[in-house]
This record gives structure tokens, sequence and C-alpha cells, in this order.
């Protein structure tokens, strides 16, 4: 089976990106995969490729590059396909417009696959008659604005499937959009093991990771470690990520008397060792899409006290099993649940265990199993842009006489089963 990635930018760092490799990496053991990216910033990804994964792009912003598009007349004219409201619009144009369009309409694929919303709506609109078309929710439908869902609304019903990280936002999905003939499935953001041996819980440090944004909280993650701090001074907080919150936080940090108990680390790539010399990790964020710094942290061996936010914090943790759900907003809670770790050691270390079992369930091998699964379905139902959408045929009695698709029925080669 041929699978097809489209993604705003496979060069950068995000958990998009990310995540978007960690799939296609593992399928492109089973299958032929490719990733391609819109934009093209840097000579390399920063995440590195499977082999077996080809990756390549459709606008080069190189300036010092020889295929360098930023002259193109074409580049300084707004897009007209790419949602006005997608919040990525004003980096797209013209001329990203013609390149994703010529893309899809030739796309040599099984099946093609969108990453944001603005590239879903490309997808729905311009893939030529033939590959299934699955577009992926990497945020929330809460977090957009109701002039995008407005144009989702109107333009997905062409896709074959939709997925998104967390069961909660597919109920949403379902139960507010009306995508008739869309299947929406929820899946959740790989996560391969790290590599390197686990956490071994002797280490007095807490770790937290990602962006140095509002939505993060760590402000109150910070005054939640000074209560720590007055109760447990041995302790120490690492805090690992960039963003425009540094110079705020440094200097709560300096206010309070943390300097030498709260570090702000910077960006880490990779991650996974910088989790695994601490012994619990923390997020307190407002929302979380999905938490992918959760389940990181997870499968390092740290339990996670995290904030019970919207969406993915929930059904990641097993509350009192793997971590520990405390209020969100709340700083007494986050200290609270620090401390209830911080000062248990059996409790910790039976948490560590667990999170590393319990976390296993986000491996790619497993995910990807679980698109394979989707894929085959789809490819079963002889979905191609939607069924009740795109049928071919007239509607006859209430019902839909639909054409058959002309697919060929493929066999996963990982289970070893015909779809």
């Amino acid at each position: 089976m041929q699978i097809s990635f489209l993604i705003h930018n496979a060069y950068g760092i995000g958990g998009t990106i990310r995540t978007t490799y960690n799939l296609a990496n593992t399928l492109a053991e089973q299958h032929d995969v490719e990733v391609v990216s819109v934009f093209r910033h840097r000579d390399e990804p920063v995440f590195t490729p499977s082999s077996r994964v080809r990756v390549r792009h459709l606008v080069d912003i190189r300036k010092d590059s020889p295929g360098y598009d930023g002259d193109d007349p074409e580049f300084g004219r707004p897009a007209s396909v790419f949602p006005r409201h997608e919040g990525r619009h004003e980096q797209y144009s013209a001329l990203t417009d013609r390149r994703i369009a010529e893309h899809l309409a030739s796309v040599d694929a099984d099946v093609v696959v969108g990453t944001r919303p603005g590239l879903n709506v490309h997808l729905a609109r311009e893939t030529r008659r033939g590959p299934l078309r699955v577009g992926q929710e990497h945020l929330t439908l809460d977090t957009h604005s109701t002039a995008l869902r407005r144009e989702l609304r109107s333009v997905y019903p062409r896709l074959d499937a939709l997925t998104t990280t967390t069961e909660a936002d597919a109920h949403a999905y379902r139960d507010r959009m009306r995508l008739p003939g869309v299947r929406i499935e929820a899946m959740p953001n790989p996560v391969p093991a790290p590599g390197i041996s686990p956490a071994d819980g002797s280490a007095k440090w807490v770790v937290a990771a990602g962006r140095l944004a509002p939505v993060k909280r760590y402000d109150l993650l910070i005054k939640a470690f000074d209560k720590v701090r007055a109760e447990r001074p041995d302790w120490r907080l690492r805090i690992y990520g960039g963003g425009k919150q540094k110079d705020k936080l440094r200097r709560l940090i300096d206010q309070l008397g943390l300097y030498n108990h709260v570090f702000l680390m910077g960006p880490a790539n990779p991650i996974e060792p910088e989790w695994a010399k601490g012994s619990v990790a923390a997020v307190t964020s407002t929302f979380e899409s999905f938490g992918m710094t959760i389940v990181e942290a997870m499968r390092c061996g740290l339990p996670v006290v995290s904030t019970d936010c919207p969406h993915g914090p929930g059904e990641i943790i097993d509350n009192g099993v793997d971590g520990r759900l405390v209020e969100v907003g709340n700083v007494e809670a986050i200290s609270g649940g620090l401390l209830e770790l911080i000062n248990n050691d059996p409790l910790r270390e039976q948490m560590a265990a667990r999170a590393l079992v319990d976390s296993e369930r986000f491996d790619p091998a497993r995910i990807a199993e679980r698109y394979e699964t989707l894929f085959g379905s789809l490819t079963a139902r002889g979905g191609s842009g939607g069924l009740l959408h795109r049928a071919r045929g007239s509607l006859l009695g209430g019902a839909f006489a639909v054409r058959d698709a002309g697919r060929t029925v493929f066999k996963s080669p990982r289970k070893g089963r015909t779809a």
C-alpha cells in the first residue's frame, strides 16, 4: 500500500511533525510511505526520518537554495484555497495553492493523509479520484473559530475519514459537525520507546517540557514548586522548552527566590534523556489537545502529575495508578500532587512501574496497526471521498445506489489479513 502524508513543514520542530514521522517510520516497515512538506526552510529535517520514508517539499523558502521560491510573484499573493480563518493562513499563498493542487491532482498513493485543517481542505477539494482521503485533527474542534468550523463542515464530507487524538474530540466531531459518510476515529499520537534505560526514581528532580507559552501555565508550576521547596528543599525542578514567556518566568523565579531550585533549561532534542534524569513529571496546562509530553515521560518511567484539562490527560493517565490528575489552575492542588509522590517513595516507584507498562499502548506499532485497520475497512466499503457526499449513482427509495469505485482490496502485511 502506498501512503502519502501532507504536512505544513516537515523540516521544523513540533508535535505534529514528530507524530507524523513516528507514524510514517513505522508504517514504512510494511508499506511505501512518503512525507510531502509544503515548505522547506532548512536543508535537513530536525527529526530523522526512516531511510524507508521519502521526504520531499513543494515550496522552497531557503534563500540560499538554487530552488528558492520566495521571488515567485505568486508567493506574494494570498492563498484562496487554504482557509482564511486557519491559523497558518498568512504563510500560505497563491503559489502554495497551485503547488498543493498540482501535487494532489497527480499523487501516486492509495491513501493521502492531511495533517492540519487547512491541508485537509485542500485534500478534500483537490485530491484526484481514487486515493482514500484521510484528514487528521491534531488540535481540537473547540480550538477552531466559528468561521473555520463552518468551512470545514462544508468540505469535510468529501473526506473518507477524520482522525482525532482523543475520544472526547471524536465525540465532539460526531455530535456537532454532521459529516455524513465520514468515518471519525480517535487515534492517539504514537510515541516510540525511548531506547534508553528508564528513570530509576532516585533523582530528586521534577521535570517539565513544552513550549513556554501561556497555555502551559508554567507560572503556576513555579508557584506550586515554591510550596514544594518549603517542605522538601532537597528537590529541584527543570523546565525544558523555549518561548516568549521565558523572561516573564525568569522574573517570577527570581521574585520567589527559587533560582537555586527552578531551572529554565531551554529546548532539548532528544528530550528522552532529560526525562530519565528525573523522578516525577509535571504538566500544568489549561488545555492539551493530546498531551504528548505526558506519554513521553511515562515511556521513560516517570509518573506524571497533570492538571485534568481538556482533552488528553484524562485519557492518558489512570488517576492514582500511573499518575495523578489535579484541578486545573489550582496551585495548592498542583503542589499537593507533587508532594504526594515526592514524600512517598513506594507510591512513586509503584506508579513509575505502571507508567512504563500502561504507556506501551501508545507504541507506534500499535497505532500504525490501528491506522491499517482503518484504511482496510475504508477500502472494503469502497470509500473514496465520502460515500454519501461523492457517491456515483442515484437516490432510489431513500438509499444511494453506489457504483463500485474499482479499488483493489489490499492485504495488510502486518496482520496477514485481507480487508
